[in-house]
């Protein structure tokens, strides 16, 4: 079987790059086709893979200014030539659904979520567009995110079976796109990577890209407001802003290794987890470590997390409910096994094994 893999962009390191990892374990000789690559990422976490960049990746400004060629990117994800594979795989928060095949080609997607900026955060993110907009002006902006809304829903027809990776990714394929999913399949934790230890600290830990939706900021409140000690794992464009509201008990710990954050993870009172995420990975990571999870009771968090065996819900998106549950919280009423166990149902193999099992079926 020839297999490809399609991927949007390989710039930055997150949950669907992880994704993309474990499906080039099943197939470690698929290329991957993405429309801009970081080649030191590419080093970093899929070494000796061969990763195809579209035409994108020589123009001015690619890795990092990929965003200013927004009205290009239908015409790079569709210019790869993936007629001598027997099946393409990608995985898409945006781009790579409308990667073309032509039978007898088989295109199976993972989907992560209708494209955010062109759906349900259409008028914030024009409002907000990283575009040169005293240049080319906010109407040309938005005539170009009516092409690619156009364009997003023509992409979203092209794969021949569509995974999602939520119920609620389900839903909103569904309302957006007007296509009910094949399957749902919630994203891998590799569940090997992380450990149960008795050596709890004193600490809570929140981690991701901390960028403004991730909401790092209501943990940073919270902690500040009750004097807790909080670990913050990650980079981001927010780093500096959120920085500047940590109060003394707040640590801003970076980018760290695996073998550092499976320490993080195993000896934190718990995690908080401020975001409504598709799916959601960190959740998992923590219960795999046995440590529960205080997490916004929105999104994909509903379908990971167990309140009463896993973790808890803070029922708004506020700094008040979270220092609410915060100020109930008793971590040591969980059972760290029970934890794991829950994990486990989430664990990469079985993950894999479901993804072969499809892949075979299409063909």
């Amino acid at each position: 079987m020839r297999i490809a893999l399609v991927h949007d962009f390989f710039t930055q390191w997150g949950g669907g790059e992880r994704v993309l990892r474990t499906f080039s374990e099943i197939w470690p000789e698929a290329p991957i086709y993405v429309i801009a690559k970081d080649q030191k990422l590419v080093d970093e976490f899929l070494p000796g893979r061969k990763v195809v960049s579209s035409f994108l990746q020589d123009f001015p400004g690619i890795p990092k200014a990929f965003k200013y060629y927004l009205a290009l990117m239908p015409r790079a994800i569709e210019s790869f030539d993936l007629s001598a594979y027997d099946v393409i795989l990608s995985d898409s928060s945006a781009y790579a659904k409308g990667a073309i095949t032509k039978p007898p080609t088989k295109h199976i997607c993972y989907l992560h979520t209708p494209t955010r900026y062109l759906t349900s955060d259409r008028e914030k993110y024009l409002a907000d567009a990283p575009i040169p907009l005293p240049i080319i002006g906010r109407p040309v902006v938005g005539q170009i995110l009516k092409y690619l809304t156009r364009w997003d829903l023509q992409a979203s027809k092209r794969p021949d079976y569509l995974i999602a990776n939520s119920n609620y990714i389900a839903a909103r394929t569904k309302k957006y796109y007007g296509r009910t999913p094949d399957e749902v399949i919630f994203p891998p934790v590799a569940t090997s990577r992380f450990r149960i230890t008795d050596k709890i600290g004193d600490y809570w830990l929140t981690l991701g890209r901390n960028e403004p939706y991730k909401r790092t900021d209501l943990a940073i409140k919270a902690a500040n407001q009750l004097g807790l000690k909080l670990k913050v794992v990650g980079g981001g464009t927010k780093i500096t802003e959120l920085m500047a509201i940590a109060g003394p008990t707040i640590e801003f710990v970076g980018r760290v290794s695996d073998d550092k954050l499976a320490d993080l993870y195993s000896q934190a009172i718990g995690l908080i987890f401020p975001p409504k995420e598709d799916a959601g990975m960190t959740p998992l990571e923590a219960m795999a470590s046995g440590r529960p999870v205080i997490a916004y009771g929105e999104g994909g968090a509903l379908e990971s997390v167990v309140p009463g065996v896993t973790g808890e819900f803070f029922t708004a998106q506020t700094v008040e409910s979270l220092v609410t549950v915060l100020k109930e919280f008793n971590a040591t009423k969980y059972d760290p096994a029970k934890i794991r166990a829950h994990a486990e149902k989430f664990d990469t193999k079985i993950f894999q094994e479901k993804i072969k099992k499809i892949v075979e079926s299409q063909l």
